[in-house]
């Protein structure tokens, strides 16, 4: 480990032997509408944007169903330097495929089947196609599509024809030739007014990537809500992320329910391949290169302790993060992720908090003390204690949080060199029935001009720029020799 490290040995050991606001009323009035929308979706269709037919492929004997087969554009999942993640929703049982190439006309395309080596994927909710082996900082072009099938069991199936939706999208990889600047949203919670905003205002800065940092969701027990979460968005741009790529730190609610304990079925993880084998499950980690800027993502988990008795003892939450502080320390190693002039961290429940009555998240058993105004993490402060050192050590100039629903700029100071930002959440500007100045959703952008790196904090509800800031390239540090 690093000299100075916080990571004792005995640390280090157990790891290696782990296999693997009213605030809350807005959260729980979203959920019974997400529920409710989730619900009346199954029957819903919709359609991929105008100028974008779909096509069905003759051939097969069988009758096709009534109904398009493809009821969502594309979504961007995972942005990376040599890898992408395309998912799309399904009315239907099928498996799905993208054509993807670098000329526009697709001549060059290849068919990237759904699916791992043995077999292809088959769904009638969702789509997930996960491509390998791109170049960094490349435009790559795509066309999604899927095979209609029937199945009635193991030896009576039938493929009814493809489907295939006729428009071209495109997308850039990540890389250290590519531009740097990015959106940051966050705590959308499935509220459609403020998230079209964000989505309306990412669409006008056309950014490399967009990070959602965490709580998309309120309670999810259904796929069908998940999916209308994030593929079939009730907002005016349906093809909101077909050309856009989004990375995702999950946030506390994206874990609530029985959907969202599997995630994964909508929005992907990486392939094994992009992986190491001690990293096996931490799916939502990332470390990219986007231009003169590192990109870290770090998932905080529930806001609460796993010896919650809410939680009946089914989170595993705290080995999770010790896992990731690991991860951490050989990400922020990678050459392409030491060498870049910004580091900027990603996570979604803040890493530090000034005010003292701020929960940080370490009250055992049961999150309860009367000190504090929460029986909730306000702030992390176990992850702060596993994360921070090492990003100081680096020279994280910048980390991007969530959580709270009322944005702030916490400065740096000379014994925590880093920034802090908190997104602020979807409330438009009111809390409980009463007007509030400090409530509004952000849209978080960051983009490097002229050898500096500037943040715009942009206010959704007065259509405002908020705040502006600029940091100057980290100095350069020696490579810490591993333990």
């Amino acid at each position: 480990m690093p000299p100075n490290s916080h990571l004792s040995v005995t640390f280090v050991q157990r790891n290696k032997q782990r296999i693997a606001m009213n605030r809350r009323d807005f959260i729980k009035k979203s959920a019974l509408l997400s529920i409710a929308a989730g619900a009346t979706e199954i029957t819903r269709a919709i359609t991929v944007p105008e100028g974008s037919p779909i096509t069905v492929r003759e051939g097969s004997p069988v009758t096709v169903p009534e109904g398009p087969l493809l009821i969502s554009p594309p979504m961007l999942q995972n942005y990376a330097e040599t890898s992408i993640g395309i998912a799309f929703a399904l009315s239907a049982m099928a498996s799905g495929y993208v054509i993807i190439g670098q000329k526009p006309d697709l001549s060059d395309g290849r068919k990237v089947l759904c699916g791992g080596y043995r077999m292809t994927e088959i769904s009638d909710r969702v789509c997930q196609v996960r491509i390998t082996g791109l170049l960094p900082a490349t435009t790559y072009f795509y066309r999604i599509g899927a095979d209609r099938i029937q199945y009635k069991g193991g030896y009576n199936m039938k493929n009814l024809g493809s489907e295939e939706d006729t428009h071209v999208y495109h997308f850039t990889t990540a890389g250290k030739d590519a531009s740097a600047h990015f959106c940051v949203i966050n705590d959308t919670h499935a509220s459609w007014r403020p998230f079209g905003l964000a989505i309306e205002k990412i669409a006008q800065l056309a950014p490399s990537c967009v990070i959602w940092n965490g709580d998309a969701s309120n309670v999810e027990e259904t796929i069908e809500a998940q999916r209308l979460i994030f593929l079939t968005p009730e907002i005016d741009r349906k093809d909101y992320a077909s050309q856009t790529p989004y990375l995702f730190c999950p946030g506390n609610h994206d874990f609530r329910g029985m959907a969202n304990r599997h995630l994964e079925r909508v929005w992907m993880y990486r392939q094994p391949e992009e992986r190491g084998t001690r990293d096996w499950d931490l799916g939502r980690n990332f470390a990219v290169r986007m231009g003169d800027v590192a990109m870290i993502g770090l998932d905080t988990g529930e806001d609460k302790l796993d010896t919650n008795p809410k939680f009946a003892g089914i989170f595993q939450m705290a080995p999770y993060r010790e896992a990731q502080a690991l991860w951490l320390y050989e990400a922020l190693q990678q050459p392409e992720i030491a060498s870049a002039p910004y580091l900027v961290a990603f996570c979604h429940i803040p890493l530090f908090d000034a005010n003292p009555k701020h929960n940080p998240g370490d009250v055992a058993p049961d999150d309860k003390d009367p000190k504090y105004n929460t029986d909730f993490a306000m702030w992390q402060r176990t992850c702060a204690d596993l994360w921070c050192p090492l990003l100081q050590e680096a020279g994280c100039q910048l980390i991007i949080t969530a959580h709270q629903h009322h944005y702030r700029y916490d400065a740096p100071t000379p014994e925590r060199t880093w920034a802090q930002i908190v997104g602020g959440g979807p409330e438009m500007g009111e809390e409980g029935g009463k007007k509030h100045a400090g409530l509004f959703p952000t849209v978080i952008e960051g983009e490097v001009r002229d050898k500096q790196l500037h943040i715009t904090v942009h206010n959704l509800l007065s259509g405002q720029v908020q705040e502006t800031l600029s940091f100057s390239p980290r100095k350069k540090r020696k490579r810490n020799r591993k333990a």
